[in-house]
């Protein structure tokens, strides 16, 4: 993995192959100036990149197997808004690898499950999926909402810093739970065995209907490719993740 990280940033090509489906991630005030051209403007930036870097093609149409060649189709890039009280638009880029994304689960679980019935399903998830999603990964799990909410909310807390605590004292003791259970399962790196199959677990829940109670598990592969970016009203820009020229 070491020698893979630096021959990456020898040849300045992509640290895997599978460089995924692009995520966006917005959180804008209401106001900031020229928010309907911003949906445009991250498909053109998704085509450059998919050109220039370059992305590996990966938009599919489902229906008759196409693939559109630019990473751009029906529905893709995804893009998540949240609105704020915050002068700027923050933008994270998020691309989601075929393995990772195939290792996630959901299930609808019945209320009577509780807690103990979340634990059992985090770990069965993580041991099904083994190697798959090319650990050690960061686990998201989504609690509550709906079936679609507790997908949204488990891929959402895989943006979370992996040295960052919830910020409640209960669902930061339910990850660290987690976490050392899933280092307990011997997968370890690549699905080779060792301690040390996850490198963080994030939770993020919503409330839920009285008769229902999803949870869903979302993967991050060990690449755990992100970046965001702040703009501000002045034009000027602010990588937060990454030191940028």
């Amino acid at each position: 993995m070491l020698d893979n990280i630096r021959l990456a940033e020898e040849m300045e090509r992509p640290i895997c192959q599978d460089t995924g489906l692009v995520n966006f991630y917005l959180k804008s005030h209401p106001k900031f100036p020229d928010l309907e051209r911003i949906e445009d403007s991250l498909r053109a930036a998704t085509r450059r990149a998919t050109s220039e870097i370059p992305l590996r093609p990966n938009a599919v149409d489902p229906f008759n197997q196409v693939n559109t060649a630019d990473n751009t189709g029906v529905g893709i890039p995804f893009i998540y808004w949240e609105i704020s009280n915050v002068n700027y638009i923050e933008i994270t880029a998020f691309p989601k690898g075929g393995g990772s994304e195939n290792a996630c689960a959901l299930a609808m679980m019945t209320p009577g499950e509780g807690l103990n019935g979340v634990k059992r399903f985090v770990l069965e998830a993580v041991i099904k999926a083994g190697g798959m999603p090319c650990p050690p990964t960061i686990i998201g799990v989504g609690i509550g909402g709906e079936a679609d909410i507790s997908m949204k909310l488990a891929k959402k807390a895989l943006l979370r810093p992996v040295n960052e605590r919830h910020q409640e004292e209960r669902i930061a003791k339910l990850e660290e739970e987690l976490y050392g259970a899933v280092n307990r399962t011997g997968i370890g790196p690549m699905g080779l065995g060792g301690d040390v199959t996850a490198l963080a677990v994030k939770v993020e829940y919503a409330h839920r209907h009285p008769a229902s109670y999803p949870v869903a598990v979302a993967f991050q592969c060990w690449a755990a490719r992100r970046s965001t970016a702040r703009i501000c009203r002045d034009g000027k820009v602010q990588y937060i993740t990454h030191k940028l020229d």
